[in-house]
């Protein structure tokens, strides 16, 4: 009779399990599960999207469980994403409310996966019985508006350290001395080293700008008598000047000097200067005399308190004959190589027909920003680069190397050759323009983060030019990296291209800005009327501000410049809503 009891029991427990989990199942079809985004979306290489819904009151019964198994299914790739499960236990009013579901997924993107569809099993259970639903689709497909990112590169020149405009160089021809109380010029001053140097010079008819001539006279009453003293010395020296001026015949610009008489008079500034220098004296008889010539009062008077100091005879016989002066200043043009000149020397230089010597190192550097050449600048930095341990000739031939890789991308070596110098130049000096040329490297290379990190680094303390380059490469990193706002942001401050446009349009339409998102791809058709990709763009923004003629227009465009784009748009998600009108099929056909 017990055995009779106990096989009835188990038949009783079998029964009820084998009832509850086909009923699950059928109750499983009103589950109200929502998979969001839908279309899924890629951002920053990687696939996020979030499951959230309920299950029907009553379904989860003691003691069972109901796992939602989710997939990512395209073609033969299959995703097999983290199980939600969800036990009665954890769930005591299951009988009254409908249990909540909430689940963030992620996947790696690549782009066999794009076209595919999220779908969704349960599987219920009791003990160790299962029984499992359908697989039932909830989303379609991957949007890759991200993907749609331009590399923007940038190659940064550094200065070349050369001054190619005017430069005045300051010549001083020593002092001119004058018998006490005189201000006749001496053959014997004129024939004196000094005036041999101011004869030389004259001789070499210079292109000189002005000569400055400043008289003195000594403090004692002899040289104070004439106050026209100081005046006439300095004129002395103008009148041998112009002399020699005739004699050598000048004419045209190098006749065209301006002469400035500077006639000092009462004033002890020279005469402190020459004490200063003077050692025939003690540091104190030194200071008595600044006592009295500092304590003010009448020249005559100071003159006669300097005459009853002790040490004033040798003041007078080693200091005062050389106040009794004329002191001139030449103001030259400093000689330099015409453009063309540097520009022949420089091309000889790299050609081996002339030596290393023939340019100093900024000359060389400054002759490279006279040809237009790309070929050719490359070589002068070449041999700017044996001139010396020069960052910037270093980081210049790396730039010529990265502008060329910019101009024709098939030379991918380029870009090794410009790293090999850029980090020749970061060990001499990590400036902007380094990190700048830097972050373009590594962005060639694929790889936006390194890249960010170069263009926040050349950021610092940057010029404008290179500050607006290096924008245009971090907000390319920044949409690579799904930091929207902030790429709004370093594209606005961009150098002003068709690339960057187009990228703060992209980085706008993806921060859900559709009206600027617009008007930038608009900007970046009128900075390049071909580019297609921008008419896409543009027609992306119109679909997700649900502008259907927009659209159209846009994509007849994008397709009229790059028929590439047909089959792109035929199968791109962000057109669902517009895909099946008369309109869009026409204007991919």
């Amino acid at each position: 009779m017990r055995k009779l009891v106990y096989s009835l029991l188990i038949i009783g427990t079998l029964t009820f399990t084998g009832c509850t989990l086909p009923q699950m199942i059928k109750m499983a079809k009103q589950q109200k599960l929502e998979i969001k985004p839908n279309p899924l979306e890629v951002h920053k290489d990687t696939v996020n999207f979030d499951l959230s819904g309920n299950l029907p009151v009553k379904m989860l019964k003691k003691g069972t469980s109901y796992t939602l198994n989710t997939f990512y299914k395209a073609g033969d790739n299959e995703i097999a994403l983290p199980p939600v499960p969800l036990k009665a236990e954890d769930y005591p009013n299951a009988g009254t409310e409908e249990p909540k579901v909430t689940k963030s997924f992620s996947f790696p993107y690549k782009d066999a996966l794009k076209r595919g569809t999220v779908q969704i099993q349960g599987v219920a259970a009791k003990g160790t019985k299962t029984k499992a639903t359908e697989r039932l689709d909830y989303a379609t497909g991957i949007i890759t508006t991200s993907k749609l990112v331009q590399n923007s590169y940038y190659a940064a020149f550094a200065g070349h350290g050369y001054n190619n405009q005017e430069e005045l160089m300051p010549i001083v021809i020593p002092d001119f001395n004058f018998e006490r109380g005189k201000s006749v010029l001496r053959t014997s001053e004129t024939k004196a080293a000094k005036g041999k140097q101011l004869d030389a010079y004259i001789a070499a008819k210079n292109v000189t700008r002005t000569v400055t001539i400043t008289g003195t006279h000594s403090p004692e009453g002899l040289e104070r008598i004439n106050s026209k003293l100081s005046e006439e010395r300095a004129a002395a020296i103008e009148k041998f000047y112009k002399a020699q001026m005739k004699k050598y015949d000048y004419q045209g610009v190098a006749a065209e000097v301006k002469f400035i008489l500077k006639p000092i008079v009462d004033d002890w500034s020279e005469f402190k200067t020459a004490l200063a220098a003077y050692n025939g004296i003690s540091a104190d008889e030194k200071a008595a005399f600044l006592n009295v010539v500092n304590n003010g009062g009448s020249f005559e008077e100071q003159e006669k308190q300097l005459k009853k100091l002790a040490g004033y005879n040798k003041v007078f016989r080693d200091v005062y004959p050389g106040l009794r002066a004329a002191k001139t200043e030449i103001l030259t043009i400093k000689p330099k190589k015409t453009d063309s000149e540097i520009s022949v020397l420089a091309k000889q230089m790299t050609t081996g027909q002339a030596g290393m010597d023939a340019l100093s190192f900024e000359e060389l550097m400054y002759a490279a920003t006279l040809t237009p050449s790309l070929e050719e600048k490359t070589a002068i930095y070449e041999a700017a680069t044996k001139k010396g341990t020069n960052w910037n000739a270093h980081n210049n031939l790396g730039a010529a190397y990265l502008q060329a890789a910019i101009d024709n991308p098939a030379k991918t070596d380029l870009v090794d050759k410009a790293a090999a110098q850029l980090e020749i130049a970061a060990k001499l000096n990590p400036t902007s323009e380094v990190h700048a040329n830097l972050a373009t490297v590594a962005l060639m290379k694929g790889n936006p983060y390194k890249a960010y990190s170069h263009a926040k680094a050349a950021l610092n303390g940057a010029n404008n030019d290179v500050t607006r380059g290096v924008n245009g490469v971090k907000g390319a990193c920044e949409i690579y990296m799904a930091n929207y706002g902030a790429a709004v942001t370093s594209t606005s401050s961009s150098a002003d291209n068709h690339v960057n446009l187009f990228n703060k349009g992209l980085a706008q339409l993806l921060n859900k800005d559709f009206s600027n998102a617009s008007s930038s791809f608009a900007e970046a058709t009128r900075k390049n009327s071909n580019y297609a990709i921008a008419y896409y763009g543009a027609a992306v923004a119109a679909a997700r501000a649900g502008s259907g003629d927009a659209v159209v227009s846009n994509l007849v465009n994008a397709v009229k410049i790059d028929a590439g784009l047909k089959e792109k748009a035929l199968t791109d998600l962000e057109f669902t809503k517009f895909n099946t009108s008369e309109a869009f099929r026409n204007a991919l056909k």
